[in-house]
Order: structure tokens, then C-alpha cells, then sequence
């Protein structure tokens, strides 16, 4: 059975529709590990996923008639890619889930992504890596979300092809992701016919990056590209540039534009030139507001769930991934790994609130490449951006 728009649409319909899509004959559980960086420095996107897929689970539990319950298991990996892996093995071994969701850092992604698929489990994650994703290699992972070639798409254009630069600075952080985006910034940049005047992996941690920006600034670099998950390492780049006084574009991760590095910045003038990969889905449009059926998502979450401080697609990411896991196992009356896999690959353009997912079995990449933009980092109000000129 392919699910269409026609056929469900929990993101859009709630709770209320969820529960008249249910036909089981009574109540029954679905067991969800959830993995992720809750605490330490990579916690920024973390606690706006959990925010969504808490808010998506009370809802669900809370619907009066519903026939399948939710329990959500989760486990704080710290950021540590150790952690993660025993936290994964314990879900598996220990609470028999019957899927895992997360995590969203690549680095501890790459790490658990072989577990799971060992064990068979039905697997969402929202790691960018694209080594992340093989239908071969692992059959049960499924990516909701962009990949890392279509951030670097997305931010290579605004650079190269919107501002015409010829040479670029690119920072990353430590971490398995950083080292990664690094190479396929590089990579996708001299492709486009643009120089890589400087580039440096940054330590999480590191107090001071102002040699950094010093070199890539005496590199005669036009921009600089950031990719970190870490809203205090960012923060400190833009306050470093800012001290210089050097005038260029920062662009990058998502979290450039979130509240906590809002709250981080010396200057809000640090903000400036700021911009991030986002999502044309959860966006404001030209008229300023959100599409309809986020601007009802928001309406839902208001007084339940804090926004001023998070990013929207962060909360609508965790509404769709338990919404996709339910939508399975509702259609397949089953929580078995062989069924939830299985309806998983029947997906098109299945209407999510982040996007509009399409899965095959040689096809776990679901995300549309033109939802992909470039956003404002300063424009955040309510969760939401607006999209960068061009876009």
C-alpha cells in the first residue's frame, strides 16, 4: 500500500486523526528508543527534537479511544559517541524496543547506525552523513531528513552562485561530522570554480578562535563556512569576527541560527551576514507569516512547548518521526521490524510537517532537495526564519 496525502496525514490532522486511523482492537504499546544528545556541547539541536517528540507523544497518549500507546524510552548520550553505542546496546538487549529514533549528531550516528542495523530494528536518525544512508548495508535505516550533500549544496550556492565569491574559509569542528562536512565543503567548492583559502578544525571546547579568524581574514577569504553542531563554538567564531571587524558572510550549520547562540553573541551586530541552512517547509513565506498547517502546529504547541529558544523544524523533525513510526504501525497493525520497514519503503511524498518524505527499498534519502534553502540566522521569531534573498 503507498500512503498518500489522501490516506493520512497524521502531521497535519493531529492527535484527532490519529486516532481514528487506529483499528486495532484494543490497546497495545509501541516501545521507541530515542537516542540523543540532551546535555553537553552538542545539546542545542537535541533539546529541540526532544521538545517535538515529547509534545508528539503526550498527544498521542492522551487521545481519548486511541488503540496504541506510546512508550518512549529515552537515553541522553552527552554527545559522546561511547555513550550512545551503550546506550543503543541497552535499548536493544535490555528494553526491546521496537525501533530507535536518533541520534541527530553524525558522529554518534555513524557510531550506532551498524548496531541497529544488526539487531534489524527500524531505525530514523537525522545524521547528515551521507555514508549514513545504504539501503545495502543497512536495509532498516531510514534518513528523515536532509543530507549533508544538501546542506553543502544549499550553502555553496548562496556563496558561489547568489554572491559571486571566489575564495572561502571553511571551519568545522572535531567531531566525526565536522571533519566530514569539511572535506565535502571543500570538495563541492572547487567544483564550483571557487578557491579554499583556508581551513581548521576547531575543538569543541576551545576558548579562543581568533587565530583562526585571523588566518582565514589574511587569506584574503570572501566568506566562511561553519560547521559545527555546538552553539557555543559558533557563537565564538561570529564574536571573533566581529572583534576583527571583518565584514564577511558566515554560513552554515543550522544552529547558526539558534536562540542559544543568539543569547552567546558579545554584539547582536554579530549576527549580521549570518546565515544558515534551513527549510523552505518551516519558513516564513513573503507575506511574513508560516505555511498553514505549520502555523496550526504552532498553534498546538503554544503553552505546551517553549519555541522562543528552539527552531521550529527542530520540533516538527520530532513530531514526523514518531508520526512516520505510528503511521507503520497503524496501517500494518504490527510492531514487528519486517512490517514497519516494509511500509516505510511504500512512502511518497508522505505529508510531514518538516517535509514531505518519499522512501524506496533502494532509497532511504527521503528528504526534497528543494526544501533545502539558505535562511536569515537573524530573523529568527517564534521558531521560524526567513528565507535569504535568492532562495
Amino acid at each position: 500500500m503507498i500512503t498518500t496525502r489522501r490516506t493520512l496525514m497524521l502531521g497535519a490532522t493531529g492527535a484527532a486523526g490519529f486516532a481514528a486511523a487506529v483499528h486495532a482492537a484494543d490497546t497495545r504499546t509501541i516501545r521507541i528508543g530515542w537516542v540523543q544528545a540532551l546535555t553537553g556541547a552538542n545539546a542545542s539541536a537535541g533539546i529541540g527534537f526532544d521538545r517535538g517528540i515529547k509534545f508528539r507523544v503526550d498527544e498521542i497518549n492522551n487521545t481519548a479511544g486511541a488503540k496504541w500507546k506510546i512508550e518512549l524510552i529515552t537515553r541522553d548520550t552527552q554527545g559522546d559517541p561511547t555513550k550512545a553505542v551503550n546506550a543503543v546496546q541497552e535499548l536493544i538487549g535490555s528494553q526491546h524496543v521496537h525501533c530507535v529514533i536518533g541520534p541527530s549528531n553524525s558522529g554518534e550516528t555513524l557510531a550506532t547506525t551498524p548496531i541497529i542495523a544488526r539487531a534489524g530494528l527500524p531505525h530514523i536518525h537525522a545524521g547528515v552523513v551521507d555514508s549514513l544512508i545504504d539501503p545495502v548495508k543497512f536495509p532498516n535505516a531510514f534518513r528523515a531528513g536532509a543530507s549533508l550533500k544538501q546542506w553543502i549544496e544549499a550553502t555553496d550556492r548562496f556563496l558561489v552562485d547568489l554572491r559571486h565569491m571566489k575564495s572561502v574559509a571553511i571551519l568545522g569542528d572535531t567531531t566525526g561530522y565536522g571533519t566530514l562536512s569539511v572535506q565535502a565543503s571543500e570538495q563541492d567548492l572547487k567544483r564550483r570554480g571557487c578557491a579554499v583559502s583556508y581551513q581548521h578544525l576547531i575543538d569543541l571546547n576551545a576558548t579562543n578562535v581568533t587565530p583562526d579568524l585571523v588566518r582565514a581574514k589574511d587569506a584574503d577569504s570572501q566568506g566562511v563556512t561553519a560547521w559545527a553542531t555546538s552553539a557555543g563554538l559558533l557563537a565564538r567564531i561570529l564574536n571573533a569576527r566581529g572583534e576583527l571587524g571583518w565584514k564577511v558572510p558566515v554560513v552554515g550549520h543550522p544552529s547558526l541560527g539558534s536562540g542559544e547562540v543568539g543569547r552567546l553573541l558579545a554584539n547582536p551586530a554579530n549576527w549580521q551576514d549570518v546565515y544558515q541552512v534551513g527549510f523552505r517547509s518551516c519558513s516564513y513565506g513573503a507575506d511574513g507569516k508560516p505555511g498553514p498547517r505549520q502555523a496550526a502546529y504552532v498553534r498546538r504547541l503554544a503553552g505546551k512547548v517553549q519555541i522562543a529558544d528552539t527552531v521550529l523544524w527542530y520540533l516538527a523533525w520530532g513530531n514526523d518521526v514518531i508520526d512516520l513510526v505510528v503511521d507503520a504501525v497503524t496501517h500494518t497493525g504490527s510492531t514487528t521490524p519486517d512490517s514497519i520497514i516494509g511500509h516505510w519503503n511504500t512512502l511518497r511524498a508522505w505529508p510531514g510537517l518538516y517535509g514531505n518524505y518519499s522512501f524506496t527499498p533502494t532509497n532511504h534519502d527521503g528528504y526534497p532537495s528543494n526544501d533545502v534553502v539558505m535562511s536569515v540566522a537573524s530573523s529568527f521569531r517564534d521558531g521560524a526564519y526567513t528565507v535569504a534573498p535568492g532562495y
